[in-house]
């Protein structure tokens, strides 16, 4: 059994594949599988997988319903004791990432680090933390979700045998949903102090910021009391406007 499952959903993803595909072929741990779910692609998407063939990697291809469903597909082959969600666009920091974190024995919960953010020309900005209000807890817990985001979901690594399914039912922050369940349920989480992953701007949550917003409220609110959530919203809502998305590099 591999120590780790990455998961990648994809669905015509030619412009973005390609640099997903080589940031985990470069690393030097081989402890892995990589599972890609495409949703029946018409583009050259699989042809660009195909040249990338490796004993670790598993491809399907057929419709789904939207990128939670491909991610389930994914969660529910996945034979590692950790998953970790890297869909098409984003890559692993850099090519000893995961050595890093698995080259000794892991017995966290969770395992999380830094997020680096890359611009539609994949060039860095910076981290996480230097670029949006949502700074990386130095110990994370299940209330620093109030503050947003805290840590992107491609620097969250969960043993599978704590993570359900996605709730299909949210359209765009089913992750934030997903994150605060397991953590419900942890009981040691670990900080690698490491750039985990980086994120490539202009994914889902930015291009649908209201309803993202709208999502994250409801998800919130199951969580936590209705009156903390409020409060907190109208922080983060003025940190915002404030500010925008990203801080300017």
């Amino acid at each position: 059994m591999p120590s780790l499952s990455i998961i990648t959903a994809c669905y015509n993803a030619e412009e973005f594949i390609e640099p997903t595909l080589s940031s985990i072929d470069q690393q030097i741990c081989s402890d892995f599988e990589h599972i890609i779910i495409d949703g029946n692609s018409t583009d050259s998407t699989l042809s660009i997988i195909s040249n990338h063939k490796a004993p670790y990697r598993t491809v399907t291809s057929a419709p789904d319903d939207g990128v939670y469903d491909a991610m389930n597909k994914g969660f529910k082959m996945a034979q590692g004791e950790y998953v970790l969600f890297l869909n098409a666009g984003d890559e692993l920091a850099d090519s000893s990432t995961l050595d890093k974190i698995f080259s000794t024995k892991v017995d966290a919960d969770i395992i999380y680090g830094e997020t680096l953010i890359m611009n539609q020309n994949r060039e860095v900005l910076g981290t996480r933390t230097e670029l949006t209000s949502r700074r990386l807890p130095k110990h994370l817990c299940k209330n620093d979700f109030l503050n947003g985001q805290v840590v992107s979901h491609q620097s969250f690594i969960a043993k599978k045998s704590l993570c359900n399914e996605y709730d299909l039912k949210y359209s765009c922050s089913s992750d934030i949903n997903w994150m605060l369940e397991i953590i419900s349920r942890t009981s040691s989480i670990k900080n690698t102090n490491l750039a985990i992953s980086k994120y490539l701007q202009g994914g889902i949550s930015d291009r649908q910021l209201a309803t993202c917003w709208k999502e994250r409220f409801s998800i919130l609110c199951k969580h936590f009391s209705i009156p903390l959530v409020i409060w907190q919203h109208l922080k983060f809502a003025l940190r915002f406007l404030k500010m925008g998305a990203y801080r300017k590099s």
